[in-house]
């Protein structure tokens, strides 16, 4: 046993986990008892505590985590993922509807978000199963097994409605299998669904998905080409004309109009400005007044007379950008940065399997969440309600990516321990 792990702990991962949760405090206060407190209900005044008490609690988990054995995490890793799946399961049964969504699960006051919890007990089980040795990630049966850990919890998180957050755990699929050994072949084949699924959404107005089919024979042609293997092809083909034409009739006969407008509304939210892109358009003008060292804290003209909806959960990053500008905005994408570079250097630097899919998933996960929350608040992604992580208000998520990134310090300060243990 590594005796001396607490030497290997990477301090500045945790320097910048705290940086960005007190930039996400500052914000929340600003959003929520300047002059902005006047125009909202006491519910949301009172996120501010709430989230300064989800802060003391995520402080100890952190703690509590690093002194947890390497052993741990492999016993843990399938009951885990067992023990989140009951929970989805038990709040699209029993949860409590919160925004159109059946995404909370109540025990008396006390609420609890399990799609954020269900982030962890995945990551688990798919590092778990790609570290395996019967794993051989060359193969596609494998790497449907890994894929298929995921998607069960995504069936279940798109029936309580919560679309957004089942886009993350998609999301985590390409970096849990680059860095599990898969092929870049197979890597192209398990993303170009992405791509027909996007390409439907362009054309969801059409009588039929032409863009679809047509990136669906482009791209089985290139598969052929670069594989000369016939079964390859035709995976190719299912996957992205299958898909894509789901998606496309999703978007026509399945998903209520509301969802579709806020996909749609991305690419023209001015035709929208009452209602889904009232966000869009609001949420521009506060960071472009914000200029280049912002309006000074509480002193936001948008956030201080509540034009932005959601200002202190999935729209925080315009409170930042208008009250600190574009070096405020810039400082706390750096942090981010950082904070991604080092969870892939982590696990990269990691000699076990489990601890690189692990940290390149705990980096994925943060990536995507920066990207889409960043990219919706500037008008180049759609609405879908994906919060900022460690910044935006929300006592689940705070805490799950709180474990996500403290079990991911862990695993590499122990790594040599780690590693002794059958996988």
């Amino acid at each position: 046993m590594n005796r001396t792990w607490y030497k290997n702990i990477d301090w500045t991962v945790i320097l910048a986990w705290a940086g960005l949760v007190l930039v996400g405090l500052t914000a929340i206060y600003s959003a929520t008892h300047g002059p902005a407190s006047e125009f909202l209900l006491d519910s949301v005044q009172r996120n501010f505590d709430r989230q300064f008490m989800w802060f003391g609690i995520s402080a100890v988990a952190f703690a509590v985590i690093l002194l947890i054995p390497a052993r741990f995490w492999d016993r843990m890793s399938y009951p885990a993922y067992a023990i989140v799946i009951l929970l989805l399961v038990a709040t699209l049964l029993f949860g409590r509807v919160v925004n159109g969504a059946k995404a909370w699960l109540y025990i008396g006051p006390f609420g609890l978000q399990t799609a954020e919890l269900a982030k962890i007990g995945t990551l688990m089980a798919v590092a778990k199963f790609l570290s395996s040795k019967q794993a051989r990630t060359g193969r596609l049966r494998y790497a449907l097994v890994a894929v298929g850990i995921v998607m069960l919890p995504v069936a279940i998180i798109i029936a309580q409605n919560e679309t957004g957050t089942a886009l993350i755990f998609l999301a985590m699929i390409p970096f849990v299998l680059f860095w599990g050994g898969v092929p870049l072949s197979l890597m192209a084949l398990m993303v170009a669904p992405a791509v027909a699924g996007y390409l439907a959404v362009i054309q969801n107005d059409a009588v039929f998905p032409t863009y679809v089919l047509l990136f669906a024979l482009l791209f089985t042609a290139a598969i052929l080409a670069a594989t000369r293997d016939k079964w390859w092809s035709a995976a190719a083909f299912a996957f992205t004309g299958v898909f894509g034409i789901a998606a496309w009739i999703g978007l026509t006969k399945i998903l209520k109009p509301h969802q579709v407008d806020r996909i749609i509304a991305f690419t023209n939210p001015e035709a929208f400005a009452s209602t889904t892109g009232y966000h869009v358009i609001q949420s521009k003008a506060a960071i472009g007044s914000g200029g280049l060292l912002g309006k000074g804290y509480m002193q936001g003209t948008q956030t201080q007379l509540a034009f932005i909806p959601e200002q202190s959960t999935d729209f925080i990053f315009t409170v930042i950008g208008e009250e600190f500008g574009f070096i405020g905005t810039m400082t706390v994408l750096a942090f981010f940065g950082y904070l991604l570079i080092r969870l892939a250097s982590l696990g990269s630097w990691a000699a076990h399997t489990f601890i690189k899919v692990f940290a390149a998933g705990v980096a994925g996960i943060f990536l995507t969440h920066v990207i889409i929350n960043v990219g919706m608040t500037i008008g180049v992604v759609p609405v879908i309600g994906i919060p900022l992580p460690l910044v935006s208000y929300g006592g689940s998520a705070l805490l799950a990516n709180t474990i996500l990134v403290a079990m991911a310090v862990n695993l590499y300060a122990r790594r040599d321990a780690f590693s002794i243990y059958r996988i």
